[in-house]
């Protein structure tokens, strides 16, 4: 679906561009999963690779975490990491069952 506005996003995310790049896949238990670059700039066959590693790593999926000192966890809390894709680093932040990459 095409939208004329870019989305808002939950999660204190930047809003999704109109021509941000989406692979899709499957989890190893069968639930859809994508990574979504915003920035419109990683090669595809690369993000078809951290797709596939993400997956046969298990990073989809809920989560739950808490903060050191902390007696609550917090379901479905966005995880942060950088990646580099051929020369660039990016920031990657994985919800749920979705992967974003931003700029760094």
């Amino acid at each position: 679906m095409v939208q004329d506005l870019p989305i808002e996003e939950e999660n204190g995310l930047p809003p999704l561009r109109l021509d941000a790049v989406i692979l899709e896949g499957m989890t190893k238990r069968g639930k859809p999963c994508r990574l979504i670059d915003n920035t419109v700039s990683a090669p595809r066959e690369e993000l078809a690779a951290l797709l596939n590693d993400l997956i046969e790593q298990e990073h989809f999926g809920p989560s739950g975490l808490s903060m050191a000192g902390s007696n609550t966890i917090s379901i479905g809390t966005p995880q942060s990491a950088h990646v580099q894709l051929g020369e660039n680093i990016y920031r990657m932040i994985v919800v749920d069952y979705a992967a974003r990459l931003e700029t760094f």
